[in-house]
Formats: structure tokens, sequence, C-alpha cells
């Protein structure tokens, strides 16, 4: 009773960490930077971050998780460890339980590696709770109720498309379709049209300043810097954010086809309730400018960003390690 619970929102983008009663304690890139010599861990999160596409020979920079799973286990172990030791403190005398996100369509050997890095990484119990519930409880809706309420979390690797009633998923899809995806279709597009070739990490900062998923009459522009691909040399061109719409529509219009997908595989009388409900909008994908316009004309249902859509996984950790017991007998999977 005297150990510590720690809940992780443990995403392809950044991790999230909160602590009952303090809050989120930590918001930082999922970004571990890594000597090759020796294997030593240099630096994690916003330091890592600042590394990327800049390390030397012999370091390189790296995400660990991919589409929301792992991708490299012992990156990730580390990360764990260091996000861990940092919300819990280094000196424990209890170890921690935890509590993870997962995305819905997890496999149970995706599963049992998230609980494994977990465990090594110095926690006592690991939970492991899908995204979509975390996201629901987080945006304030009622999910216990014999009611259906769709929730859209689109994160850094993944979009979450869930219908929820009576404390379950009824129907959800899981497509790998996020923010790191789009930033992708903003470099091949500024690649293609303007022979231009740029990082991560502008095409990041190019969609947050001027994206959006329906064009604009006034539009807004950008001054773009980086590799001229004829002549090698820098180069600084205009980017308008009508160019940027045209650039991720095509992942946006696999959002909208997963929310249609799962609507078509829900009974008539949730569907009702979601007509008279509308749809919720989660993760650092719901600030895409007009994205909830865009879906609710696709789908013709009222579509709602929630308060602080970044933080609602984080969030519904923090209720549910508040009723650990309680959710133990329902949604949690768990491990010893």
């Amino acid at each position: 009773m005297f150990s510590k619970k720690i809940g992780i929102d443990l995403g392809t983008t950044n991790i999230l960490v909160f602590l009952p009663k303090k809050g989120v304690v930590i918001n930082e890139p999922s970004v571990i930077t890594v000597s090759i010599d020796d294997n030593r861990i240099l630096a994690v999160g916003k330091k890592a971050k600042e590394m990327l596409g800049k390390t030397p020979d012999g370091i390189i920079a790296v995400r660990p998780m991919k589409d929301g799973v792992i991708a490299d286990y012992r990156v990730t172990e580390a990360m764990l460890r260091y996000f861990i030791n940092e919300a819990g403190g280094k000196i424990r005398f209890f170890q921690p339980e935890v509590l993870i996100s997962a995305p819905a369509g997890i496999t149970s050997t995706e599963r049992r590696a998230i609980i494994d890095a977990s465990s090594q990484a110095g926690a006592k119990n690991t939970y492991i709770v899908k995204e979509p519930i975390l996201a629901s409880i987080g945006a304030g809706i009622p999910i216990n109720t014999p009611s259906g309420n769709v929730i859209i979390d689109i994160g850094g690797g993944t979009t979450e498309v869930a219908i929820i009633s009576l404390g379950g998923i009824v129907s959800s899809s899981s497509v790998r379709i996020g923010g790191n995806k789009l930033d992708k279709a903003i470099i091949d597009y500024i690649k293609k049209k303007h022979s231009l070739a740029v990082g991560d990490r502008v095409a990041e900062s190019v969609k947050i300043s001027i994206g959006g998923a329906l064009p604009r009459e006034d539009e807004e522009k950008m001054e773009v810097k980086g590799r001229d691909l004829i002549s090698g040399l820098p180069k600084t061109i205009q980017i308008s954010s009508n160019e940027v719409t045209e650039a991720i529509h095509e992942q946006l219009l696999g959002i909208v086809h997963a929310v249609k997908s799962v609507l078509q595989d829900t009974p008539p009388e949730l569907v009702a309730d979601v007509i008279n409900r509308g749809m919720v909008l989660s993760g650092g994908g719901a600030l895409l400018r007009d994205l909830d316009k865009l879906i609710a004309d696709a789908i013709e249902v009222p579509c709602y960003i929630a308060d602080n859509p970044l933080l609602c996984v984080a969030k519904g950790t923090g209720v549910m390690l508040d009723n650990l017991e309680l959710y133990k007998k329902s949604v949690i999977g768990k491990r010893n």
C-alpha cells in the first residue's frame, strides 16, 4: 500500500507521466540519443530531440516507439527507466505500480514487450489500458453509461477511433496515421513541388504554424529553409497554408475512413446516441486547424475538440489510478 502509482502515456512522439495528486509532471519527446560504441544513453526527451538530424558519427538519436508500439526494446526500456526515475525519484523504498496506455489494436506480443520493458525499468506491477478508454475518461466522457460515445484519439503514430458503451469498446479501428505521417507528407510535398529537402522538425513546425485540414481564403505563408535538391546548396522558399492542406489531404482522408468504418460496425441504437452526442477529438492531432470541421462534414455528425486534448490520455491514467481496484475487474490488462 506504500508503493507509488505512475500513469504513462507512452506515445510515439511524446511521453507524458501522471502522478496522482500532482497531475502531469513530465511531458517530453519520445526521443533518446545513444553512443554506438558503448551503447551508452547520452540524452533523453527534449535534449535528445534537439539532436535529431544533427548527430555526428558514433551517436544516433532515435524514436524507440513506432506507430504506438515498441520498435526498439532496449532503448524503450532505458527511456522508461529514465522517466520512472524522474517521476518517482531515483531512490525508492517501494517499486511503483505503473499504468501504461497502448493502441487499441495492440497485439499480445506488443503488449508483452511493453510489460517486460516496464518491469525491467523498475515497475512492481504494470497495467496496460487501451488508449481510447483512457482518452475518453480524460476527456470527461461518461464511459460507464449505456450510451454510445465516439472518441477519435490522434497521436503521433496512430489514430484510435472507438465507440464506447458500458465501460467497454463496442467497435474500434486503429490506423497507423498520425502526426508523424502528416509530417512525412509535408516533407514529400516540399520535395516534389519545390525540390527542397527538409527534415522532420521543419515539417512539424510548418504543420503547427500554418497547417489546416480545410483550404482557406485568407492564406498564410511561411518561410522554409532546407537543401536545394538540384544545386545541393542552402535555399529558402515560401509555402502557403493551402499547400500544406493539399499535402496532408490523403492522410486526413484515411482518418475519416477509419471513423466511417467504426460507425458502420456499430449497432443502430448506439449510432443514434452518437448523432445526439457527437464525436470527441483528442490527442495532439486534434489541434490541427479545422480538423473537427472536416470530420463533422464528412460524417454528418457534430465533432468536438476535448479540453486540453494533448493531456486526455495522461489524465485518463490518473483517474484510473485513483480507482485502480475498480478498473482492475473490467478494462485493465495486467501482469505482476
